[in-house]
């Protein structure tokens, strides 16, 4: 019984603790910040610093095509002075929410980007995957460096010196990508992956993509669209096809077992990140760490 007990009073006691980190709380003295995907909070970091207290809903490794907001993202949206959404129908489950909140308060960095900028895909629906493209991404920065100015205009200066900074970065990157694109022959740009996250990328740094699932892991991937890639793979004679963090890997392997029953042989390349950020064990808890990281893995493997 003592045992018993003794079991019962742990698991209240983790549930407890859960419940409190679930806790959102109130920052005073700085701008306090939601933003939805993990991009968008190391973004709302880069540019605010010390002066906000940022909070992320989606975890690492978490996909937002499906994500559903619980009860404590509720509590932080409407405390919140400022919340990041990505938009361009990303995060697709959490439109009835979002559009409760004031529009003063809300950002929406896709809507800061050229309608002739983004991309479509044979439905005619917007890919939400913008931040693939580095200079995209620098107007998604500005777009939410604007806000904060706007929010907190004490800080003008601040944010300005940080967002420049960053800025500054970003071409960095952009220019370490194009260099590592250049280390592969065109005929090598092939990039195979489990669903349509990187057409960006491709139109930014010269790639052919193909995937299973569309611009949204809520379609379903059936056989004969699996047939259909392996036979693709095997034609194209590409060598090695990629995972995705956030996304189950299943569907790559059927692809890999598609080819082998075509008598081609092709592995997984690594795993990219997608719609979400790795984290600081990875070493790839920021936008920039993660996309050094893709295009080291794509190049590596593709070589």
């Amino acid at each position: 019984m003592k045992k018993l007990i003794f079991i019962l009073t742990t698991l209240l006691a983790f549930a407890l603790v859960g419940c409190n980190n679930n806790k959102y709380e109130y920052v005073e003295g700085k701008v306090n910040i939601v933003a939805t995907t993990t991009m968008l909070g190391d973004l709302a970091k880069e540019i605010g610093g010390d002066y906000v207290s940022v909070k992320t809903l989606m975890g690492v490794g978490v996909d937002p095509h499906n994500y559903e907001a619980r009860p404590s993202d509720s509590r932080a949206l409407t405390k919140s002075d400022l919340v990041v959404v990505s938009g361009l129908h990303l995060e697709a489950k959490m439109g009835e929410i979002l559009e409760k909140l004031p529009n003063e308060k809300v950002i929406v960095v896709g809507n800061s980007l050229e309608a002739s900028k983004l991309l479509k895909d044979e439905d005619g629906a917007i890919d939400p995957h913008f931040w693939f493209d580095i200079n995209l991404w620098k107007v998604a920065a500005n777009a939410l460096g604007n806000k904060l100015i706007a929010v907190d205009s004490e800080n003008k200066i601040a944010y300005e010196t940080r967002l420049n900074t960053y800025l500054n970065e970003l071409d960095v990157l952009d220019a370490y990508v194009r260099s590592k694109v250049s280390e592969l022959s065109e005929d090598k740009r092939k990039l195979v992956t489990a669903h349509d996250a990187f057409q960006y990328f491709a139109h930014a740094y010269g790639f052919e993509v193909h995937a299973i699932q569309g611009i949204s892991t809520q379609s379903e991937a059936s056989t004969k669209d699996i047939q259909d890639l392996a036979k693709l793979v095997k034609e194209l004679n590409v060598k090695a096809v990629f995972i995705e963090s956030s996304v189950p890997e299943a569907t790559i392997r059927s692809v890999i077992e598609g080819a082998k029953a075509l008598g081609h042989t092709v592995t997984i390349g690594g795993e990219l990140y997608s719609d979400s950020l790795g984290d600081s064990a990875s070493g790839t808890e920021t936008y920039i760490k993660t996309i050094r990281a893709n295009i080291d893995t794509i190049v590596n493997a593709l070589k």
